[in-house]
């Protein structure tokens, strides 16, 4: 550090640490700053963060199946609907919603029912997996929830939405199975050709409230592949609407 102009005091004064606090860094390498105060001390010394701290660096790279997450959020709801529409918008030959109700969809995503139908007409495939709006799992969730805007609700404003675009070639729509449904109430998955976005629903929970992965494949085997191989097995097995 002082090799690039500047003494463990000075330095301190340009990031706001105290002088020993440079100090310590300076004289003991497995000791790493904070990250706000490793990205100040950078500018101040003008270099790459690399060269100060590549252990920092190093244990930020993902190895093996951590590469497929691009994102976490601990709410659904936080990730922001730019990523949905993105994700359908540049879908050119999958695009399969295997939630359970999948109602927001067409209630936070802009313009959603024209843009599936565009995407349909241009050759890519479209599917719903819905669970059943009158089956013994559904009723019970509702218990679960105890939400005003009930499961067979949501489920059915999927239902009237699909609807409109009857006789649109491309777009396909499934109840999962009874022996199925306590396994599709259970996680969400959405596919958008190589890239999923992933909720394992929690407790009582409603779907907004769970977390959710934004994943991309890299390879077979990996959790994008595990993930998009449960929806298409239940789709395999699901009850044309």
């Amino acid at each position: 550090m002082e090799s690039a102009g500047l003494k463990p005091r000075q330095l301190a004064l340009r990031v706001g640490v105290s002088g020993k606090t440079v100090e310590r860094w300076v004289g003991d390498s497995e000791l790493i700053p904070h990250p706000r105060n490793r990205e100040d001390v950078s500018k101040a010394l003008g270099v790459d963060e690399e060269m100060l701290w590549p252990k920092a660096v190093r244990e930020r790279l993902k190895t093996g199946g951590d590469r497929e997450i691009l994102h976490s959020y601990p709410y659904r709801s936080a990730c922001p609907s730019t990523v949905w529409t993105e994700l359908t918008e540049n879908s050119t030959e999958e695009l399969f919603f295997a939630g359970y109700t999948n109602y927001f969809l067409w209630t936070q995503l802009p313009d959603f029912p024209r843009t599936i139908q565009r995407k349909a007409q241009e050759g890519c495939r479209v599917r719903f997996l819905l669970g059943d709006p009158a089956g013994e799992v559904t009723r019970q969730r509702e218990q679960i929830e105890d939400v005003a805007l009930t499961v067979s609700t949501r489920i059915r404003i999927t239902l009237e939405n699909v609807e409109k675009l009857r006789g649109v070639e491309g777009i396909e729509t499934r109840f999962s199975s009874a022996q199925d449904a306590v396994n599709h109430v259970s996680l969400s998955v959405f596919r958008f050709d190589d890239e999923a976005l992933v909720t394992p629903h929690l407790a009582r929970l409603v779907g907004h409230d769970s977390p959710l992965l934004h994943l991309r494949r890299i390879g077979d085997g990996g959790m994008f592949t595990r993930f998009s191989e449960h929806a298409e097995e239940l789709w395999t097995r699901g009850v044309p609407v």
